[in-house]
């Protein structure tokens, strides 16, 4: 279809085709990366570590004693040149990974094959009387101290070779009668690199607080971690792929299927959730700023004072009000309703499957409306009025207007908002978990609870509130299959926001905005 083809058809047609582009077009989004991205990829690595590794040979063979010295002793090459500032603080990274590596790290690495040997145990003193416990080895300890060490190695290898160049760096110069000394260091370091500075405390952050806790749960996807084991009283081990064929109901037996299609009805009401709670909020939180900024319209600031003091209420105080309100037995609206005789028994707006998804999207929509308002305000006020003018003049009804000039203005600029937003939602704890808990509950065929191997999942739980669930209020947890669930849904999130983001209009055409 050509853009002229497009353009003339009517915007329902126009929308149609976007959807079914977008999807039609994930296929070849991951034919395009493990053809061609990802191969690219290991080729670049590949070229880069070969280049590292004839980097070093030069190193040895070109540099003197001092350089070749620094293959053992980090920093040695420098502090001999008078660079006693980075030289001292090479040692002392290496001192520390060495410390850490005899203490903990080999050790750690070493039983990470069976997460240790013998577990906490326990004996009654015959003199004192009471219990004493004695600890060896801790699988949870062991996985993290493994883990800390790989990175630790990766980050000494980094420095090491670093370091390795700086010193040859020093002697070349050292040749032609120069040096650098560490007050130019430093001055480098707060003036035109002043970044790298800047750019280390968010990588230490990201280490810290992302990459390990990630690797942590994509590697304790592959144990039988659980409430079963408890750490360090019991050691867990590796079980393979039980966790991911549990999930998706191929690990064999009823209670296996049962979960699976749990896992398959969460997993379709998170979508709904994250789509409704998105653009509902988006669409009418637009619509109210649109009205607001029409002209003739009175006391605006008294309209957006209205909505925005909405936003100073704690969710948690206007969430924990809401649910005592829809209450079914004794809740405030059913008591209104039943008084004016609108209905005749109370309705279940918490506790039957469809009301209670439908409740929590409209209650979404009065929390998050106000903060879409505030933000579309903003940039409608920026929208030349001579746009409209011209469409006034032309002929244009305020639905064409909406649909050539506002929306397309606002998707390009709040393209990556809505997109972020729709993460957001997918990860959305507050609404669901403190407004319905998640609840009605899964049933069988017979109308009883399923809860036994479910772990506390109900209707309107989200995969994210339902991995808490296991995790934290259930008596029996599964550290392991809710990692498998942490995977999916980041496979899920990552994979929607790379597509969307780059087929967004606020990236391919950037340089259109002005």
């Amino acid at each position: 279809m050509t853009t002229i083809e497009y353009l003339s058809l009517p915007l329902h047609k126009r929308l149609f085709h976007k959807f079914i582009s977008f999807f039609a077009s994930i296929p070849m989004f991951f034919a395009k990366i493990f053809t061609k991205k990802i191969p690219q990829f290991f080729v670049g690595i590949y070229k880069k570590i070969a280049q590292v590794f004839f980097n070093i040979y030069l190193f040895f063979v070109d540099g003197d004693f001092k350089t070749k010295l620094s293959f053992v002793f980090m920093g040695f090459g420098l502090f001999t040149r008078k660079s006693f500032f980075r030289g001292i603080l090479y040692f002392l990274f290496q001192a520390a990974y060495i410390y850490f590596a005899v203490t903990i790290g080999i050790n750690s690495l070493m039983k990470i094959g069976t997460f240790g040997h013998i577990a906490q145990s326990s004996y009654v003193d015959p003199i004192v009387g009471i219990e004493i416990y004695t600890y060896q080895d801790d699988s949870f300890m062991l996985l993290l101290n493994t883990i800390i060490f790989a990175i630790l190695t990766c980050v000494y290898i980094f420095l090491w070779y670093n370091q390795l160049k700086d010193s040859v760096e020093l002697q070349n110069l050292h040749r032609i009668g120069k040096t650098i000394k560490d007050k130019e260091i430093v001055k480098s370091l707060v003036g035109k690199n002043y970044h790298y500075v800047m750019l280390s405390i968010p990588t230490l952050g990201l280490i810290i607080f992302t990459i390990i806790p990630l690797i942590f749960m994509i590697l304790v996807a592959f144990t039988n971690y659980s409430s079963q084991f408890q750490q360090p009283k019991e050691l867990f081990d590796w079980v393979g792929s039980y966790n991911f064929k549990k999930l998706f109901g191929l690990a064999g037996g009823a209670a296996s299927h049962e979960f699976a299609y749990v896992f398959g009805q969460i997993l379709i009401w998170t979508l709904t959730w994250a789509v409704f709670a998105t653009f509902t909020n988006y669409f009418l939180g637009m619509i109210v700023a649109m009205l607001i900024n029409k002209k003739g319209i009175r006391l605006k600031k008294l309209w957006r004072t209205v909505l925005i003091t909405t936003i100073a209420v704690p969710q948690f105080i206007s969430l924990l009000f809401m649910s005592r309100f829809l209450s079914t037995n004794d809740g405030a609206l059913n008591q209104i309703l039943l008084d004016l005789g609108i209905i005749t028994q109370n309705i279940k707006f918490l506790e039957d499957g469809i009301i209670t998804k439908i409740t929590v999207i409209v209650v979404n929509m009065w929390i998050g409306i106000p903060y879409t308002m505030l933000m579309c305000s903003g940039i409608l006020m920026n929208i030349p009025q001579d746009l409209y003018e011209s469409a006034r003049i032309d002929g244009a009804s305020p639905f064409k207007m909406y649909a050539k000039i506002t929306l397309p203005y606002m998707l390009f600029v709040t393209g990556p908002y809505l997109i972020s937003n729709f993460v957001g939602n997918i990860n959305n704890f507050n609404v669901i978990y403190l407004l319905s808990g998640g609840n009605p509950q899964f049933t069988n065929v017979k109308g009883q609870m399923i809860q036994s191997q479910l772990f506390g999942a109900g209707q309107t739980d989200l995969l994210i509130t339902w991995l808490y669930k296991m995790c934290m209020t259930q008596v029996e947890k599964d550290y392991g299959v809710a990692s498998v669930i942490g995977i999916f849904v980041f496979i899920v999130v990552a994979t929607f926001s790379l597509i969307t983001y780059s087929r967004s209009n606020a990236v391919k055409n950037e340089g259109d905005f002005q």
